[in-house]
């Protein structure tokens, strides 16, 4: 599996365990947690791209 697909897969772990969980804080860590797996992911989307430039 690519890294890139492996950590936009992570993020979507996150977004679930979230959603599923009672309690707040919890809840805020893993969007958080998300959110920087999907800024990672891009990230390394756009800098792969620009190598292939």
């Amino acid at each position: 599996m690519k890294m890139t697909k492996a950590i936009r897969k992570q993020a979507a772990t996150a977004e679930r365990v979230a959603a599923s969980t009672a309690d707040a804080f919890v809840a805020e860590q893993m969007r958080s947690l998300a959110n920087a797996f999907k800024v990672q992911a891009e990230a390394m989307k756009r800098k792969k791209k620009k190598k292939k430039q």
